[in-house]
């Protein structure tokens, strides 16, 4: 063998390591966190908790996003970026583990744990892509967004019947999930580099890149990827409830939520395949903003169509967070740029998330019906829209 088919060998090798340790991260990044949603009414009855301190419990993650995710780029500033997913991945291993203690202030410690490290791993895995798979970003993204999907769909589907098969319940099968982490962190864990240098001009002078909260394109990206977010958690939370005011049963909804995630999968693979052979991201981001607009009013307009604007909404939302995701790459020079872009979008991305879901509600309440919230949403993604043809131009932050 020549030396450069060994270099060749060597590299694919590389890269090969890479990419799995993307989809070992990937599998980690939903699952410990929407598990709960089925067994909340067991953690409930445990503890005597009302409606409104469980609905905390399953949105204290979104609010450990919006506070922990600017503090991320800095963390991997000071470890190095593999280092830094590492000790993330051990900070979610550390809050599923801890969720499971049979003491309430555990599970609230737990979540938090649990939501920090998913802030920091959100903020960093399009780093790392930036930084190892440069010429694949938004291929790779699409990937690695549908497999966390995918693994969140299982999980989902079998939390329950964990649960009731063995006398541990809810805290065995919200447990098993530090299996996933506890794989991860020993594959990762020979393959940590030391910390690394940060950018520079060749001769060892340090690169300051423009910071994305001074960069109109930042917030644009900014908005897109809050927008987006809202669009998601909106319709996740809210849809079975809107369908059931339609007279849909309940075993009717919960098909259709299978089918949401199912389109969605499909979706991200499909946007990260399309966006891989185009440099102008504008005509896939509006046309999926534009389907996230005809899923909330024709929600509004036909609700007797629910099931097609499931599948349109899927679609829709499905390839935004890939859009979303590969942007924070796309619209930088340097992977660090990368992790301060992405630690800015998600912060105030899922905040945005956060209130979406309550203001939703909220409308819900004042108008006697779901019209008119989702009218409002339907007006929010035509914000989506612009905003997508504004953070899709073929262009950097300086």
């Amino acid at each position: 063998m020549t030396v450069s088919e060994q270099t060749k060998t060597v590299r694919t090798a590389r890269l090969g390591f890479v990419f799995l340790g993307i989809v070992l991260i990937a599998v980690n990044l939903r699952v410990a966190f929407v598990s709960v949603g089925p067994v909340l009414s067991d953690i409930s009855s445990e503890f005597g908790w009302s409606a409104s301190t469980a609905g905390l419990l399953t949105g204290l993650p979104l609010i450990c996003f919006a506070v922990f995710s600017p503090a991320a780029p800095g963390v991997a500033r000071r470890l190095g970026l593999d280092r830094a997913l590492w000790v993330s991945l051990l900070l979610l291993l550390v809050g599923i583990l801890t969720r499971s203690v049979p003491v309430e202030a555990a599970v609230w410690a737990g979540t938090v744990l649990i939501g920090t490290g998913i802030a920091f791993l959100n903020v960093l895995l399009p780093s790392l892509v930036k930084r190892d798979l440069p010429s694949r970003v938004s291929q790779v993204t699409g990937v690695y967004t549908a497999i966390q999907g995918a693994v969140s769909a299982v999980g989902a589907a079998v939390v329950v019947p964990i649960a009731q098969a063995t006398p541990y319940g809810w805290r065995l099968a919200l447990g098993v999930w530090a299996g996933l982490a506890l794989i991860a962190l020993a594959v990762l864990l020979p393959h940590l580099r030391a910390r690394s240098a940060g950018p520079n001009d060749g001769g060892g002078r340090a690169v300051r890149y423009r910071s994305p909260w001074k960069s109109a394109l930042g917030w644009q990206v900014t908005l897109f990827m809050g927008l987006q977010s809202l669009a998601f958690f909106v319709m996740i939370t809210w849809l079975p409830a809107i369908e059931h005011d339609q007279g849909l049963s309940a075993i009717t909804s919960g098909l259709h939520t299978s089918v949401w995630l199912l389109v969605g999968v499909g979706a991200s693979l499909t946007a990260g395949a399309v966006l891989h052979r185009t440099s102008d991201q504008r005509p896939v981001a509006l046309a999926s903003s534009l389907l996230a607009f005809c899923a909330y009013a024709g929600l509004a307009l036909a609700p007797q169509l629910s099931l097609l604007w499931v599948v349109v909404g899927a679609a829709g939302c499905g390839s935004l967070i890939v859009i979303g995701l590969s942007l924070f790459s796309l619209r930088t020079e340097h992977h660090d740029q990368a992790a301060e872009l992405s630690g800015m979008a998600q912060s105030i991305g899922y905040g945005i998330a956060a209130v979406g879901p309550v203001a939703f509600g909220a409308l819900h309440d004042a108008s006697g019906g779901w019209t008119v919230p989702l009218l409002a949403g339907a007006g929010l993604m035509l914000v989506l829209c612009v905003t997508a043809v504004l953070s899709g131009r073929n262009r950097f932050i300086g």
